[in-house]
């Protein structure tokens, strides 16, 4: 009997490439899991409930190490604030004043732009029930959205993949700006790339290997047109078959970015004062591109400010601000505000009071922030009291997940009670 031939390149892309997306970073890829869905040719891709727009794009910022909100968002009406940070607390006559008594860093000044033209939302005192200080556990929490007492194997957004993106599969569905795919991510159709260079996001042996000519060679026989010799064994389905598909995502999806990035040339200038500018410019120039992800995730760290905080915490927000206004003004340029919301998070706050070091430690609450023309601006949630306090540190009063919940509802369109695995309030923020 003779056995069936690969499929061509060609074919997969007539087809629509229904094979699973590579969530690594090359050259690991190939090690990677892939499926494909019967009929794939029949069913098109459905990311949103009827009357929502599938073009919507959400962009997650993580800033890692546990963001000092106290000294982001600064509560200066309150003397107790002066009290317990002798030596960390912004001078009244600094804060960027929202109101008579709340205002931001003076080093957001571009964040504090986009305030007032409309383009933020604030949600005060975010946290969640029976806080967690590890930075993994806490981390893991936010990635996941669990129960601080639950560990949950996929990710939020991975979730979100799997229950609201039916049909065929699109390899980009979801980018990672990083060294390594979040936990956010992870879902169980490994739907996702995770790239930090886009022009080494190809083909790329080990080079300690002695078989790299052969590794290359084979690599292009599983994307090369009926290749003479090259048979699945067990005709579709079988294990050069499975791994052809692999390769052949890897490869689509490497095509497209890489296409991507150099057809967009931004005229915008971004900060050059840290690697967050050159993320979101990327990430600017893949949604110019059109390359249907609907997430993208990216991260600045550094916000572990055990001590010494003033300047190391002052240039981090600077960065953020700048980063974040150039990205803004990037897509204005492009025409996509409307389709764009960028929200940020940190696993957890710090405490209300300074330590010795001049620095300040893990703590609960902290503000989350919303950008984009979709967002409704303003201060959300309540600031939280500095002396009702719990063992010296903050008492949340919105749970992260009602943020996840509004994302979900009223901009990705989707089910979140299917995501989160229960109901949370909705906010009035989108």
């Amino acid at each position: 009997m003779t056995e069936p031939r690969l499929h061509t390149r060609r074919e997969f892309l007539r087809k629509g490439l229904t094979v699973a997306a590579v969530g690594a970073t090359i050259p690991s890829f190939l090690t990677r899991t892939a499926y494909a869905l019967n009929n794939p040719a029949d069913i098109p891709l459905v990311s949103s409930r009827p009357g929502i727009p599938d073009d919507r794009i959400l962009v997650v910022l993580q800033m890692a190490g546990g963001n000092d909100g106290l000294n982001t968002l600064v509560p200066f009406g309150c003397d107790d604030y002066y009290r317990v940070r002798p030596t960390l607390a912004i001078a009244r006559h600094d804060v960027l004043r929202i109101n008579d008594q709340i205002g931001m860093h003076p080093g957001v000044s571009d964040l504090k732009s986009l305030y007032d033209d409309g383009h933020m939302a604030i949600i005060q005192g975010v946290g969640y029930p029976n806080p967690n200080r590890s930075h993994f556990r806490s981390m893991e929490i936010w990635e996941t959205a669990a129960d601080s007492d639950r560990t949950l194997r996929y990710g939020w957004i991975g979730r979100y993949f799997d229950n609201a993106c039916t049909g065929a599969p699109k390899p980009t569905l979801g980018v990672c700006i990083g060294s390594a795919s979040p936990l956010t991510f992870r879902n169980n159709h490994q739907v996702g790339v995770t790239l930090q260079d886009p022009s080494q996001y190809a083909w790329a042996a080990d080079s300690s290997s002695t078989h790299q000519e052969d590794g290359g060679h084979t690599y292009r026989q599983l994307n090369a047109s009926d290749t003479p010799g090259m048979t699945a064994p067990g005709g579709p389905g079988g294990a050069l078959d499975f791994l052809q598909r692999t390769a052949m995502n890897a490869q689509v999806s490497s095509d497209q970015i890489r296409q991507a990035v150099d057809r967009y040339h931004s005229t915008v200038t971004y900060p050059n004062n840290g690697p967050l500018g050159l993320s979101l410019k990327l990430i600017a120039s893949l949604i110019a591109g059109g390359i249907g992800s609907r997430v993208y995730y990216a991260s600045i760290g550094g916000f572990d400010t055990h001590s010494n905080q003033r300047g190391q915490h002052q240039q981090l927000l600077n960065q953020l601000a700048a980063s974040v206004r150039a990205f803004y003004q990037d897509l204005k340029a492009q025409g996509n505000t409307q389709k764009v919301l960028l929200m940020t998070f940190s696993e957890f706050g710090r405490r209300v009071a300074e330590n010795a070091s001049g620095g300040t430690d893990h703590g609960t609450a902290a503000p989350m922030f919303l950008f984009g023309d979709p967002v409704r601006p303003g201060l959300y949630g309540r600031q939280p009291s500095l002396t009702d306090l719990d063992k010296g540190d903050l008492k949340f009063g919105t749970d992260f997940r009602s943020v996840y919940a509004t994302v979900l509802e009223k901009w990705l369109g989707a089910r979140s009670e299917q995501v989160l695995g229960a109901k949370f309030p909705l906010l009035d923020c989108i």
